[in-house]
């Protein structure tokens, strides 16, 4: 008789899973399904849903290859489940086990699901945290409510530290600084070189599924070839060592850099692997921190990845379970604007645009410098409804989920949330661009103009953006030197950049 089933959704990826803690091979079951509604509530990238279906099967290969009973739901099978629940469902008929158990989901919608489990189901449903975090939701909520208004990473990053004790000594922070983001904003010389990465070429497992998704999703957003993913736990912990070999030492220096044609420069590229559970946070961040104890990569380096990790990855969790369901609607400055053709053609004349956009729809991936900085930077300035880049932040990325999406965009990009996260908007003109990258020398627009038809968008829209919302920002400590420009100009020459606004936003191409 069938103990427990236990059941793995596709962003769960490991053995290490609460679910998994227990499991009795001779009388557990666990369930894995691919399931239409999961694939298609947005419309993922084709990459996307190619692998996670692969990593999903191979995982489910690799638990068999234990002694693991595995009840596998493939999509397309004839008269298969539509969603996670009636998958659920039919696996607890089929098996009629005394109990299920499940790790909490990382979605509001999947969780308030599987408490509609434990409802209908014959039989008891335990939902166990997901330990794969260093903080709780629970834990972050205590701490948030402590804050008072100082709702900032970096406060919850030095607990962070302290909790986790990387890169401490005794009671302080490696090198006597918490942050070394100043030393991580380096222009990307022309003469460095970017590493090779390994390549992992589709298998019979993952070129069935590639062939299933151009079949299924052939309307889906982006590219589905060349897929070169790694997909199983080796390949992953192969990505892992070559990043802390290869491209580590240099991560800290040139992070918020970009190049034309390089879209991964010295980036790990393993965010989707972690958010999947083929990496583990910890282990990653152990693997960097011992880079530098060794002195293979400088401190700047180390930290700036173990900030994004157990800082980063783990403050916007603890905003979306704390804020949801409400956060996904704020629109503190009232952005109303649809989302321009070309978020999802990649055909525009902007060529930092169409560099980012274009790489995102080929590799289902951007650094987080494009997709903030360039991408966020334009629907901040043009005032793109926050609903809209949601969704498509949502579809085009092969590492997001909407606990990580959601606050990213809300707060951080669109300062929607009017503060929370971000103490002030992240807006910048052209120059910032031109100065991070290579773009502007190859774009029609001319990056030093301000206004009229040559001159950058992004510069004429940040002096508007700014008018726009004095009387919300204008307040903000952080942008009084903004504002006192914005006060210093003549009248002539912002009312000229405000019609350039009027005119692009009309018709942004």
């Amino acid at each position: 008789m069938i103990r427990t089933l236990r059941f793995l959704l596709g962003d769960q990826l490991s053995r290490s899973m609460s679910s998994m803690d227990g499991l009795d091979p001779g009388r557990d079951v666990v369930v894995m399904a691919e399931v239409g509604a999961e694939a298609t509530y947005v419309r993922h990238h084709k990459k996307k849903i190619a692998f996670l279906f692969s990593a999903m099967r191979h995982f489910a290969e690799e638990l068999r290859a234990e002694g693991v009973t595995v009840d596998y739901v493939r999509f397309g099978e004839a008269r298969g489940p539509r969603t996670l629940g009636e998958a659920l469902q039919r696996a607890v008929e089929r098996h009629r086990p005394d109990r299920v158990v499940v790790t909490e989901a990382g979605e509001w919608r999947l969780l308030q699901a599987m408490r509609d489990w434990a409802e209908t189901l014959p039989c008891p449903v335990e939902i166990r945290e997901d330990t794969r975090f260093h903080c709780s939701t629970g834990d972050f909520a205590e701490w948030a409510e402590t804050r008072k208004g100082e709702l900032r990473m970096e406060f919850f990053y030095r607990e962070m530290r302290r909790r986790t004790g990387y890169l401490m000594r005794g009671d302080r922070p490696e090198g006597g600084a918490w942050n070394l983001d100043r030393e991580n904003r380096r222009p990307l010389p022309a003469d460095i070189d970017v590493p090779r990465r390994p390549r992992f070429e589709p298998d019979a497992t993952t070129r069935t599924v590639i062939d299933l998704v151009a079949a299924n999703f052939p309307q889906h957003f982006g590219d589905l070839e060349p897929f070169d993913h790694p997909v199983t736990r080796s390949d992953a912990l192969t990505l892992l060592d070559w990043f802390v070999e290869h491209a580590l030492p240099l991560f800290g220096d040139y992070q918020d850099a970009m190049r034309t044609g390089e879209p991964l420069l010295f980036h790990s590229h393993l965010s989707a692997l972690i958010n999947c559970g083929l990496l583990l946070p910890a282990e990653c961040c152990r693997r960097a921190e011992d880079a530098y104890h060794s002195g293979h990569a400088p401190l700047n380096a180390v930290e700036g990845f173990i900030r994004q990790i157990v800082g980063w990855r783990e403050y916007v969790r603890g905003i979306y379970w704390w804020k949801m369901p409400a956060y996904a609607t704020a629109n503190a400055l009232g952005a109303d604007r649809p989302l321009p053709w070309f978020f999802w053609s990649g055909e525009t004349d902007m060529n930092c645009l169409a560099q980012a956009i274009g790489e995102t729809k080929a590799n289902a991936y951007a650094h987080h410098i494009q997709r903030l900085m360039v991408i966020g930077n334009f629907c901040l300035l043009a005032g793109l409804d926050p609903r809209e880049v949601q969704e498509w932040y949502l579809v085009v990325y092969h590492d997001a989920y909407e606990w990580v999406e959601m606050p990213n965009v809300v707060g951080m990009i669109l300062f929607a949330d009017g503060g929370l996260m971000a103490s002030k908007p992240y807006a910048a003109s052209g120059s910032y661009i031109d100065r991070m990258s290579d773009y502007c020398g190859a774009c029609r627009f001319d990056v030093k103009k301000r206004h009229g038809p040559d001159a950058c968008p992004f510069n004429y829209l940040y002096w508007d953006f700014l008018a726009r919302h004095r009387e919300r920002l204008g307040g903000n400590r952080r942008m009084r030197m903004m504002y006192a420009t914005l006060d210093r100009m003549k009248d002539d020459d912002l009312a000229d950049m405000r019609r350039s606004a009027a005119a692009f936003l009309s018709d942004p191409r």
